[in-house]
């Protein structure tokens, strides 16, 4: 409630209400979710399960993945549908590091996901020109299309995300898991990228164990109250 005040009001025992009156289900009652099914059908409950760790930290352990599980219906009900055109009205347009770069992209307006957006651009086009390659050209923003290698929605069809350094980037589906079946982390996103992301409330791919460094999107649910 204190992430999304324009849409939520309160909580009424296992239900989350929203100021529209809707109410969602928090917890569904189906007892503890192996990591596959907290992905396939969280419930509000599960997004918040794992700790999202702000700042540094060490590299993520097995199935260590904080803003992964994501309620579908959740979100929908926020942001809209992007496959039966409920995203696109609330696109806007944000110029990305107008001194370096200068081109816009296009991101939900809802939540203040725009403006927030804009105030990081702002900062990152500050920082020394070493960070340069990390920043642009950016990979993309919206997109309406499923996460790789699923049929779940990916949080681009939302317009809350953005992933930059293409060239620069790791993801976990591009290695090989070692010997322990595990796969090696691998980051080369540089920490004052990540703080400037998440000082404005978006999350970053780079903590996840199933990493993804290119990867930002807007989670204030699951970082300090700004």
């Amino acid at each position: 409630m204190n992430a999304y005040p324009q849409f939520l009001e309160r909580r009424d025992g296992n239900s989350l209400v929203w100021r529209d009156g809707k109410r969602m289900t928090i917890d569904d009652g189906r007892g503890a979710k192996t990591p596959a099914e907290r992905l396939d059908s969280p419930d509000l409950k599960d997004m918040l399960m794992t700790p999202y760790p702000q700042g540094e930290a060490p590299p993520p352990v097995l199935d260590f993945d904080p803003g992964r599980a994501r309620n579908s219906a959740f979100f929908l009900a926020m942001y809209g549908d992007c496959e039966k055109g409920g995203v696109i009205a609330n696109l806007v347009p944000v110029v990305w590091l107008p001194k370096k770069w200068g081109k816009t992209l296009q991101v939900t307006r809802i939540n203040g996901v725009a403006e927030r957006l804009a105030a990081i651009s702002a900062e990152l086009d500050a920082l020394p020109d070493r960070f340069d390659t990390y920043l642009y050209p950016p990979a993309g923003t919206y997109n309406c299309r499923p996460i790789a290698g699923t049929t779940r929605l990916s949080p681009h069809g939302l317009g809350i995300a953005i992933d930059i350094a293409t060239k620069h980037t790791d993801y976990w589906r591009w290695n090989k898991p070692g010997s322990d079946g595990r796969y090696p982390y691998r980051n080369r996103i540089p920490a004052e990228i990540v703080a400037i992301f998440e000082k404005h409330g978006f999350i970053w791919g780079g903590k996840w164990y199933h990493y993804d460094t290119m990867h930002f999107e807007y989670r204030p649910e699951l970082l300090p109250a700004r």
